[in-house]
C-alpha cells in the first residue's frame, strides 16, 4: 500500500477523504444539521455517497488503496481512542440496574437480529452489521463490527443507513413520549436508562435526554448518557464473542472457491478496553470529577471523531444506489422490527426490572 512508486497515490486516496471529512465537520456545525443532531460521521457517510453516485468513476484506481486504509487501519485506530470518552467510574455511577437492562438489551437485539434476518431470507453479513448497531452504538458499533465480519462495504454503509434513520426517529419521539405522559409508568431513572438504552447513537441519546430535561435537574440527561456509554463498553466483548462465533463459517474466495473463516481476534477491541482503563486511571490520579475535566481529552475526542469520519466517509464512496437496489427493503425491515423491539420491549424490561434490581 505504502510501497515506493505507490506511495503517492496511497496518500491522494487519503488526502481525499480528509477533505471530505474536513466538508463534513462544517456541515455538522450548520444550526439546521446540528439540530437533528448528525454527527460529523453521519455527514460524512453522505458525502461519501454522493460522490460514490456522482464522480468516483473519475477517481483514479491507483488511489483506492488510499481509500481502503481509511476504511481499515484508520477506523481501527478510532476504535480505540473511542475509549478516551469512558471510564470504569461512570458504570459505578449509574449501578447494577442500567448494568443489567443494557446487557439484555445488547444481547437480545443481536439473537433477534439474526433470527429475524433467517425468516426474511436477508444475506447474513448485513442482518448482523444492522443488528449490532441497533444492539450497540450505531454507526460506532456497525464501524466496529466490520473488520471482524469482513463485508463488503456497501454491506456497512446499508447497516449504518438503517440505525441512522431510525436513531433519529427516535430522538424525536422520546421526549414526545415523556411529555404525552407515556413514560409515566417509569421513574426519572426510569426513563434515564430506558432511553440510554434502547437509542442507537450516543448524539441520540444526548439529544433527547436535553429535550426531556434540559437542565439535568431529574437527572435524566446525565444518567441516560452514561447507561449508554456502559452500552458503548459493551462493543468489545461482542467483537471478541463475534469473532469466535463466525471462525468456521464458509466463504466464497475470490477465484470460487469455498473456504472457512478463520478466527478473527479483534485486538483493537482489546486496545479499546485498555484506554478505557488508563481513561479511568488518569481519572482517579488526577481526582476530577468528569472525563471531560483531563488533559488533552477534549483533544483526543476530536482526532477521534475525524479518524471515525474518515472511516465512514471511505465507506460511503463504495456504496453506489445499484447496491442499495440491490439490497432491498429487507435490510430496512429488519431495523424496523429491531425498532419495535427496542420501544417496547425495552420499556417493559425497564419498567419491571429495574425496580426488583434496584
Amino acid at each position: 500500500m505504502f510501497e515506493k512508486g505507490n506511495r503517492a497515490n496511497t496518500m491522494h486516496g487519503i488526502l481525499l477523504i480528509a477533505l471530505f471529512s474536513f466538508a463534513a465537520f462544517y456541515i455538522a456545525e450548520i444550526p439546521f444539521v446540528k439540530s437533528l443532531s448528525f454527527s460529523p460521521l453521519i455527514v460524512g457517510i453522505i458525502l461519501g455517497m454522493l460522490y460514490a453516485n456522482s464522480l468516483r468513476n473519475k477517481l483514479p484506481e491507483t488511489w483506492v488503496p488510499g481509500i481502503k486504509f481509511c476504511t481499515k487501519q484508520i477506523l481501527r485506530a478510532g476504535i480505540v481512542l473511542y475509549g478516551f470518552r469512558l471510564t470504569l467510574t461512570q458504570v459505578a455511577a449509574v449501578g447494577l440496574p442500567a448494568v443489567a437492562i443494557d446487557t439484555i438489551v445488547v444481547a437480545g437485539t443481536i439473537f433477534l437480529g439474526v433470527w429475524l434476518g433467517k425468516l426474511l431470507k436477508m444475506d447474513k453479513d448485513t442482518s448482523l452489521m444492522t443488528s449490532t448497531g441497533s444492539a450497540i452504538c450505531g454507526a460506532a458499533a456497525v464501524l466496529g463490527a466490520e473488520p471482524v465480519v469482513k463485508c463488503e462495504g456497501h454491506k456497512t454503509a446499508i447497516a449504518v443507513s438503517t440505525v441512522v434513520i431510525f436513531g433519529t426517529i427516535s430522538m424525536f419521539l422520546y421526549p414526545i413520549m415523556y411529555r404525552a405522559g407515556m413514560l409515566d409508568g417509569l421513574t426519572d431513572t426510569g426513563v434515564a436508562i430506558y432511553t440510554g438504552s434502547t437509542l442507537h447513537e450516543v448524539a441520540h441519546v444526548a439529544g433527547a435526554g436535553n429535550a426531556m430535561d434540559p437542565t439535568d435537574t431529574l437527572g435524566i440527561a446525565g444518567t441516560a448518557t452514561i447507561t449508554k456509554m456502559i452500552r458503548v463498553m459493551m462493543l468489545a466483548p461482542v467483537l471478541v464473542i463475534m469473532s469466535f462465533a463466525l471462525a468456521g463459517r464458509k466463504r466464497t474466495s475470490p477465484d470460487g472457491k469455498a473456504e472457512k473463516s478463520k478466527i478473527t481476534i479483534p485486538w483493537f477491541a482489546f486496545g479499546f478496553i485498555g484506554v478505557i482503563c488508563l481513561n479511568s486511571l488518569l481519572q482517579h490520579v488526577l481526582g476530577v470529577d468528569s472525563v471531560k475535566d483531563i488533559p488533552l481529552n477534549g483533544a483526543i475526542e476530536y482526532v477521534d471523531t475525524f479518524m471515525l469520519t474518515m472511516a465512514m466517509t471511505a465507506l460511503g464512496t463504495d456504496t453506489s444506489i445499484e447496491k442499495f437496489k440491490q439490497a432491498g427493503a429487507r435490510p430496512f425491515l429488519l431495523a424496523g422490527l429491531l425498532y419495535i423491539w427496542l420501544v417496547g420491549g425495552g420499556y417493559l424490561l425497564t419498567k419491571y426490572l429495574v425496580p426488583m434490581i434496584g
